[in-house]
């Protein structure tokens, strides 16, 4: 109905805008007298309305329209509108009732609802609440659960450690040691004294219960153990065993020590200490009986202090030594003093790791052996026996580092004094410079083994051998260099054009020193070879000078120099710098040689086209121009004698040098530097100078020539 009134309102004031528009009129004479527009009856709930009514009052207003009367008009209508309204409202009055039914009902309804759903909100409150409890009580039961769980865990491994089990005492007392299970049981038992101890400190009261048990299980497994120990121990001392067996086994059963060292150091230490002594003893009478056995296979000739480079052959009738190319040494087991030989394969990895000798077997065989041999086999059984006995010493006895070491040198410490002071002793006695080399490099190759395997047992050993034979060897070295500076050529013999013994010995050591050198460089050996080859050279300039002729005084330094080389090449590089110094004196020698043999048969057409050479440089050729009888001579002598002279020359260089190959090269250089004098002189006949002269028409073709002197190169 309210929405119906409003409807009503809003079409009157529809009505008066419509008026107001239709109204014309003064606005002057308007009076509102009593009119009240407050009234509660006259409500606008639009904003639009208010202002249509407020536009309809100024327009009535402002027309001169009298407003009681207006007033009442609008009064009437309003009033037959209610009127109708209310007939309305009679006419739905059953409808409204019924209505009136219905929202009453639903407002019983929903009171009833309202009291269900309060009644289920302080259910759910309830438990809520409830939850909340058994949460908490939850929690609580699990912080109680870990705590009896964390306890239980503890008590268990309490209770474990703290029982003896009976298998246990059994294994202990009847097993013998070398069985698995006893082993497994001493492991355990071995738990059990660590944890008593451990309790012990704590001073829990249940150990006690134990003590006395673990106590006696101890003792009676340190009393087994000491016994097996030290049987396999003095098994190492039976004649004839072989100790790696034994050591192999001790190293299967390494915890029986490691047991002793934590529960009995007294006895750990009385096993160790026997150890020690017995393997001390062991390894000092090994390797001296197995030394002095090694001496009796030696070369019973060895170098002394006379066997020099410089002493002449003559003092001993070369028993050490051989001069000639193809001849053999006198005996048949004898080693050479100055020539590397077959010495050197001691050096290569199949012989310096190979086996050691075994000196019955040489002895029987009537075997003989250079020192390094000896000594390699010597030093070898030591650095096979002393890493050994290193990693055992690691392992079984649990040391490192220092602690290592001293063991090791408390075992070993015995032999390898025994060894210095026998090699100091043949040191000091030692001449032969080949064989001190040899050792300085097999002990230089041990050393690099024992890096490689990591064993630094033996270091100070490998240094202090190094340290006594470097200042033999620098020694000797110096030695021999005095011998060849202090030599007198005059008492030497005969004169003899071919090598002398000297420089072969010198090519032969100083070959032997310099490949040996290459795989570990010392510049103090370079420097001592430098010296030496010097004095070599002096001495065969010495040497040489005692020729009357030059041409024999060069033959003697080409075959010397080229013998020399020939060796050196054979073992050094090529880029050495004995070679290199060697390699260009020959050429020296060689070009000298050349022009000393072509002179005699070609002398004059030499000296003339060396001297028309230097004056067609200075451009003086023409000074030459009244020469025409010595050149017909030259042309004609040289056209009727080359082939002899050529033949000749041929035949007495192949005589004059030893070195077949050597004395080729030389003919074939000296037939080479023929050409192109010969060459040279035809170009200067071609000269305007020269070209009227008749005697050229003789010359013979240079093509021609070449092909002819083909024809005399020997062959081999």
């Amino acid at each position: 109905m309210s929405r119906q009134l409003r409807q009503k309102k809003k079409s009157i004031c529809c009505d008066y805008v419509s008026f107001s528009q239709k109204t014309d009129g003064d606005m002057t004479n308007l009076n509102l007298g009593e009119l009240d527009l407050t009234t509660d009856e006259f409500i606008l709930d639009e904003p639009v309305c208010v202002i249509n009514v407020l536009t309809v009052v100024f327009s009535v207003c402002f027309q001169g329209v009298d407003l009681r009367q207006y007033s009442k008009q609008v009064e009437s209508e309003l009033q037959r509108i209610e009127q109708a309204s209310i007939k309305d409202y009679i006419k739905e009055s059953q409808n409204i009732a019924l209505l009136h039914n219905q929202i009453t009902a639903c407002d019983s309804i929903l009171e009833r609802m309202e009291g269900m759903l309060s009644g289920f909100q302080s259910d759910l409150s309830s438990i809520s609440s409830e939850i909340q409890t058994l949460q908490q009580q939850s929690v609580s039961m699990n912080v109680r659960l870990k705590n009896r769980q964390a306890v239980r865990s503890h008590l268990s491994q309490l209770v474990d450690e703290l029982v003896v089990p009976g298998a246990m005492i059994s294994t202990i007392l009847d097993s013998p040691v070398t069985e698995q299970e006893f082993l497994e049981q001493l492991h355990e038992l071995n738990n059990k004294i660590n944890f008593a101890k451990e309790l012990s400190f704590r001073e829990t009261l249940a150990c006690s219960d134990i003590q006395d048990i673990v106590d006696r299980l101890k003792l009676k497994a340190v009393s087994k153990i000491r016994e097996f120990i030290l049987q396999k121990i003095y098994s190492f001392r039976k004649p004839m065993t072989n100790y790696q067996i034994p050591q192999n086994t001790l190293l299967k059963y390494r915890f029986f020590y490691q047991f002793l060292l934590a529960n009995e150091r007294t006895v750990a230490k009385e096993i160790r200490d026997e150890y020690v002594d017995t393997m001390s003893k062991i390894y000092y009478s090994y390797f001296k009986s197995y030394s002095g056995r090694l001496l009796k296979v030696q070369y019973e000739e060895v170098a002394d202090k006379d066997d020099l480079m410089g002493v002449e052959d003559t003092a001993k009738k070369d028993i050490l030594y051989t001069v000639c190319f193809f001849s053999k040494p006198s005996l048949k087991s004898r080693n050479t003093i100055f020539t590397l030989g077959q010495r050197g394969t001691i050096l290569s990895p199949a012989e310096l790791e190979g086996p050691i000798l075994v000196p019955h077997t040489a002895q029987r065989g009537d075997s003989r052996y250079p020192y390094e041999t000896l000594f390699r086999s010597q030093h070898y059984a030591l650095l096979d026996n002393g890493c050994r006995e290193y990693l055992f010493l690691s392992d079984f006895f649990m040391v490192a580092g220092n602690s290592a070491l001293d063991l090791f040198n408390s075992i070993m410490g015995k032999t390898l004094s025994m060894f210095l002071k026998s090699m100091s002793t043949y040191v000091s006695d030692c001449y032969d410079s080949i064989a001190v080399f040899l050792c300085i490099h097999i002990i230089l190759r041990f050393r690099a083994i024992t890096a490689k395997r990591t064993i630094p047992a033996l270091d100070k050993y490998w240094e202090a051998v190094l340290e006594l034979l470097w200042p033999r060897f620098e020694m000797i070295l110096e030695m021999n260099i005095h011998s060849i500076r202090n030599t007198d050529p005059q008492k030497l013999g005969v004169l003899d054009t071919r090598p002398h013994y000297i420089t072969r010995r010198y090519a032969e050591f100083s070959s032997a020193i310099v490949s040996i050198n290459q795989t570990f460089p010392n510049e103090r050996t370079h420097t001592l070879l430098g010296q030496l080859q010097v004095e070599v050279e002096n001495f065969v300039l010495k040497m040489a000078a005692e020729f009357p002729s030059r041409r024999d005084q060069l033959i003697f330094l080409i075959n010397n120099y080229d013998m020399m080389l020939s060796v050196l090449m054979e073992r050094a590089a090529d880029d050495s710098k004995e070679v290199e110094g060697f390699q260009q004196l020959l050429l020296a020698r060689t070009q000298e040689f050349i022009e000393e043999i072509l002179s005699p048969p070609f002398g004059g057409m030499i000296a003339f086209v060396k001297e028309a050479e230097a004056l067609m440089e200075k451009g003086q050729l023409d000074r030459l121009k009244n020469e025409e009888v010595r050149i017909t001579q030259l042309v004609r002598g040289f056209s009727s004698t080359w082939k002899q002279s050529v033949e000749s020359m041929s035949q007495d260089v192949m005589r004059s040098f030893t070195n077949f190959k050597n004395g080729t090269s030389i003919i074939q250089g000296a037939l080479t530097q023929l050409i192109q004098y010969y060459h040279g002189f035809h170009k200067i006949l071609n000269q305007p100078t020269f070209r009227s002269l008749a005697v050229r028409s003789e010359l013979i073709n240079l093509h021609h020539l070449m092909v002819e002197v083909k024809k005399h190169k020997p062959n081999f």
